[in-house]
């Protein structure tokens, strides 16, 4: 790569760049591969040599966690990327990434690890919350305004995992096998789209392998696609623990291998560069990535940063409220249910009380407030029209201590001294590198435990358990109920992340009477480690009750009320990173319970709590179907306004909903270690167009509080200009969706697909224009025979209107 950046180069860039080039000329081999490398969980080390701070990185995409897994360091937790995709509004993911580069600042982070720009291959996959759709178009312009609003703040980003990392299973060895085509049209297209339309400051490389080459080492798409091809001049940063080898590495473009400090590169690459197996011209090439990246946020002496007047200060509470309302989608509405009519309310659900508002994994912060649907109803609504009831609990499993517990930790040393204390706001305690209370080194401590108070919020049998791998002790109330040596279950160096917690004690508990708890561990960090990791989770769960009990109770609330509003979610153990789904049901009795309030009152309103698509047997027994994805902190409050209509739900669907038995595409299990992506460019609402299947609710679908007319469609050249009216009797929003269809039908081309999209906004008997571009790309086809982008010239039909199927106007254009 030259010296210079390229044709989009501004004088700023160039004098950045001079600063850098001099800054690389001072240093020798050893200090250059040891920025390459980090020096713990989320750092690179400093160079005070030439004036570079250390460059802190750090998850995630809805919210900014910082360099420690705690709550006492709060963060604000937007809606998932599933729920901002919902939106369809780039302008508004803008603001979001503002918000989180001012979050950013305030905790010391110069680089997010985000966005996910992976697609929803199949529904199963079990990280697609953190994604952002189905399809690739949509997916880049939510990621441009995403990464555009963070690095406007001054913070960089590391689009990410590129590239086919869309499912969880084997994430570590599998072997994706896809074809050149779906790779340039599908996967690579989000990337694509957001290098030329944001220029990002970094980009993360994934675990997987693609056609037989590890992610981190793969020459041909980081520096032949991603640099060459699409000018790219960031960073590229391994996913954590990705980088397996120090030559193949750094010829395959991987500037940063995260974490530290063991990692392929250091040591390691400076030794490979004395021996003769790697140029130090390549070396200097991703010194020159990661010191253009510290002068861009600031941290480089004499350059001058990329942003030097920050935006206007965010509300963080607001825009959460604001994102989660806009991006709730109304995929049922019969006899006008919603918004909720004057009258009582029976909210159902432990979903609805026990907020759940994100998905489990690296994506996980702490907000300083949560505000569960209970909440936010019960604070809109007249005092004494809501009633509350259970009804069945989602949770199956044990979860993380949290509701009712109060404790600590406490470090000791080999002869049992305390060492160091630290609070532990939940059972989950990850400390990660040197991430450890004060006074506590790794080789000091012995053991660590949580210990403290747990208040019943109701009686009976509790059952207490451990998550983690090691020896453990637990107690409850003065017993000891555990004291043994816990292993995995498989050879999984996540097991301690994302496995299931193992149950330890039943407790006989009376409601409200504290007792003391404690969980102690023995601390065992082996030599070869990479990274030392101190983390296990006390695991809890409340008595069961019967749960045709609890139903008949929620019926019987249901029955009394005007309307029923039952809210139904899936769990941690459902949606994570880490693992793929088995299936789209809703855990527990879920379904049952919509089933018997629905019987109850015809009047019944379901909300849907979960980061991608569930099967919804029961949807045509109820009156109005919401879906709410991971809401975020201001989840119940943003609920509450679109339930009361103080606000109409904004969103439309990203993906498609459908039932797993009809899925056209649903393998994430590799087999002998390999995924082969069969269906090619038919994904999403690709494939269930070509199948001749018809899912339970379309790409794109979404109902609001208005009714409107699609009135008329000019063609002009590069895009369309769209008219549509009003007709409600309140001020709406409608997302104007516009898909290309060739006129040729060629079975190797879908039939249809989303060529753009615009939100307007009008008042009651408004008529509004809008113009939507159409891309170039979305003209085009990978030819796999030159290897090239081929401009398919003929008759397309332009299809506006409000989702795939709900097409309303169409128009014909020859290129």
């Amino acid at each position: 790569m030259a010296d210079t950046l390229g044709p989009r180069s501004t004088p700023a860039d160039e004098a950045r760049e001079a600063v850098v080039a001099a800054a690389l000329t001072t240093l020798d081999l050893d200090a250059k591969t040891r920025l390459l490398a980090g020096q713990d969980m989320w750092s690179l080390p400093a160079l005070p040599e030439i004036g570079l701070d250390s460059l802190v990185m750090s998850d995630g995409p809805i919210g900014v966690r910082g360099v420690r897994w705690t709550a006492d360091d709060p963060s604000v937790a937007l809606p998932s990327p599933t729920a901002l995709a919902a939106t369809w509004d780039p302008a508004l993911a803008h603001r979001a990434g503002v918000l989180l580069a001012q979050e950013a600042r305030r905790k010391g982070v110069h680089v997010l690890l985000a966005p996910t720009v992976n697609l929803h291959r199949s529904p199963l996959g079990g990280r697609h919350f953190e994604a952002y759709s189905e399809d690739p178009y949509l997916t880049g312009r939510i990621g441009s305004g995403y990464v555009g609003g963070v690095q406007e703040g001054g913070v960089g980003t590391t689009v990410k995992h590129f590239v086919a990392n869309d499912a969880e299973t084997d994430r570590f060895t599998v072997n994706n096998l896809v074809g050149e085509r779906p790779l340039r049209e599908l996967y690579l297209a989000p990337f694509e789209h957001i290098v030329e339309h944001a220029r990002p400051w970094g980009v993360m490389t994934a675990y997987n392998t693609v056609n037989g080459t590890t992610m981190t080492e793969h020459h041909r798409l980081v520096n032949g696609v991603l640099r060459g091809e699409w000018g790219f001049d960031g960073v590229n940063v391994s996913d954590w623990m990705a980088a397996r080898s120090t030559t193949g590495a750094v010829q395959g473009g991987l500037d940063v291998a995260m974490p530290g400090p063991r990692t392929v590169y250091g040591e390691a690459l400076a030794r490979a560069v004395r021996d003769g197996e790697v140029e130090e011209a390549t070396v200097d090439e991703a010194v020159r990535n990661v010191l253009r990246l510290a002068a861009r946020v600031g941290i480089l002496r004499g350059a001058e940063p990329a942003v030097t007047v920050l935006p206007d200060p965010v509300d963080g509470v607001a825009l959460a409220r604001e994102i989660a309302r806009r991006s709730f989608v109304l995929v049922r509405n019969e006899r006008a249910a919603l918004p909720l009519k004057p009258g009582t309310v029976a909210l159902i659900g432990a979903a609805a009380r026990d907020a759940r508002i994100l998905g489990g994994g690296s994506a996980t912060v702490f907000p300083a407030r949560t505000v569960s649907p209970l909440e936010g109803l019960t604070a809109a609504l007249p005092e004494g029209a809501l009633r509350y009831a259970l009804g069945a609990d989602p949770v199956t499993e044990l979860g993380v201590a949290d509701q009712g517990f109060a404790l600590r930790a406490v470090c000791r040393d080999a002869g049992g001294n305390v060492i160091g204390t630290a609070s532990a706001p939940s059972g989950h305690l990850q400390w990660m590198g040197s991430d450890l209370p004060a006074g506590v080194t790794h080789e000091s401590l012995h053991s660590v435990e949580l210990t403290g108070t747990f208040t019943p919020r109701a009686g009976g049998p509790h059952t207490f358990g451990i998550k983690g791998i090691g020896a453990f002790t637990l107690t409850v109330g003065g017993t000891t109920y555990f004291d043994g040596v816990q292993r995995p279950g498989k050879d999984d160096p996540f097991v301690t992340f994302f496995g299931a917690p193992e149950p330890r004690a039943r407790v006989e508990l009376t409601a409200g009477e504290p007792v003391d708890v404690s969980l102690a561990h023995a601390v065992v960090l082996p030599d070869d480690l990479s990274i030392k990791v101190v983390t296990f989770t006390l695991a809890h769960q409340e008595p069961r009750r019967d749960p045709d009990e609890l139903i008949a109770e929620a019926v019987e609330a249901a029955r009394g009320a005007d309307t029923a509003v039952v809210v139904v979610a899936t769990t941690d153990r459902v949606e994570s990173e880490g693992f793929d789904r088995t299936d789209l049901a809703l855990p527990g009795r879920q379904d049952d319970l919509v089933r018997a309030v629905a019987a109850a009152n015809p009047n019944t309103v379901v909300v849907v709590n979960s980061g991608s698509p569930v099967e919804l047997p029961w949807r045509e027994d109820v009156a109005a179907v919401l879906l709410s994805w991971f809401p975020g902190q201001e989840g119940g409050a943003a609920l509450a306004d679109v339930l009361t209509g103080a606000h109409e739900p904004g969103g439309r669907l990203p993906t498609t909903w459908g039932s797993l038995a009809t899925a056209p595409v649903t393998r994430v299990v590799p087999t002998d270690g390999e995924l082969a992506y069969y269906e090619g460019v038919f994904i999403g609402y690709r494939a269930w167009e070509k199948e001749g299947r018809t899912p339970t609710y379309p790409f794109g679908h979404g109902l609001g509080y208005t009714d409107w007319t699609y009135e008329a469609v000019e063609t002009l050249g590069t895009g369309v200009r769209v008219r549509l009216r009003n007709d409600g009797t309140r001020t709406g929003r409608e997302v104007v969706q516009v898909y290309l269809a060739p006129a040729d039908r060629d079975p190797g081309r879908p039939p249809r697909q989303l060529a753009g999209f615009a939100t307007v906004e009008a008042g009651p008997g408004e008529r509004v224009e809008v113009t939507v571009e159409l891309p170039r790309r979305a003209f085009e086809i990978w030819d796999e025979t030159t290897n090239s982008w081929s401009f398919v010239k003929g008759s397309y039909e332009i299809q506006v209107g409000r989702s795939i199927t709900d097409r309303r106007l169409t128009a014909t254009t020859n290129v």
